[in-house]
């Protein structure tokens, strides 16, 4: 199994900032890539634009390419690890498993997915359609850490904040949710197979809704002020709309 460390410090640091593009395209962009060759052009892409940081010429090879795409699945478990524990503290999951906390789990689960509801901000009145604080903080906790995270970094795939992402978020919070349906909490692979039909269906209904409210620009509203409140809980001014960040300091 290759490694980083089977290639040269300069393909070594290329391939670094290539392969935190490429988390970047496939959460921004296509979070579920249909095939290797989707993938591997974005692969390419990514090789392209971290070779125009670097200044230099090097050869992109089937290897480095697969240090890349294997990022696909893992950048996707990384953000459904992080989403977990919010989710559970966000609604009131509790991990007992007494009888009383069994039903009420299992309550709060069901109550949850019936018509999407988590995506709204008052999910039992269903008002506030995508203004979940649970979103905003799966992307501050994400991407947004602090002031050297992706999401400040590799600004120029984040702003404007698309609606990809936001389905992405939505979708793991589903599977975030569909693991306490029994009651008790259980492991649920976030496997493209599952979850891409999952994925597909909020983002068209985010753009459904983006079309529907056109006229007020309610989506580009909701998705400013994500951007803007992730910047700031990053330590950055949310009014700046780029931030130039030396990618090999």
């Amino acid at each position: 199994r290759l490694r980083a460390g089977d290639f040269d410090e300069v393909t070594k640091d290329v391939l670094t900032t290539a392969t935190s593009i490429y988390r970047c395209l496939i959460v921004t962009q296509l979070p579920f890539p249909e095939s290797l060759i989707i993938e591997t052009k974005l692969a390419r892409r990514a090789w392209r634009e971290a070779l125009g940081v670097a200044g230099i010429s090097v050869q992109l090879t089937p290897s480095l390419v697969k240090m890349m795409t294997r990022r696909t699945s893992h950048v996707r478990g990384e953000l459904k690890t992080k989403m977990r524990g919010l989710t559970a503290s966000f609604y009131g999951f509790r991990a007992s498993r007494s009888i009383g906390a069994v039903r009420a789990n299992r309550t709060l689960a069901e109550g949850l997915k019936e018509g999407a509801s988590f995506v709204f901000k008052d999910w039992e009145m269903k008002s506030g359609v995508y203004k979940s604080d649970l979103i905003q903080s799966g992307i501050n906790d994400m991407w947004f850490a602090n002031c050297v995270d992706e999401g400040i970094v590799y600004a120029e795939y984040f702003d404007p904040l698309p609606v990809e992402m936001m389905a992405l978020v939505l979708t793991v919070v589903k599977c975030c949710i569909d693991e306490w349906i029994t009651g008790v909490r259980e492991d649920i692979k976030f496997a493209s197979i599952a979850y891409s039909p999952v994925y597909a269906v909020h983002l068209e209904s985010l753009r459904r809704f983006e079309e529907r409210t056109a006229a007020y620009k309610l989506l580009g509203r909701i998705s400013n002020n994500l951007l803007d409140v992730a910047r700031f809980h990053a330590g950055v001014n949310p009014i700046s709309t780029r931030v130039t960040v030396d990618r090999f300091a």
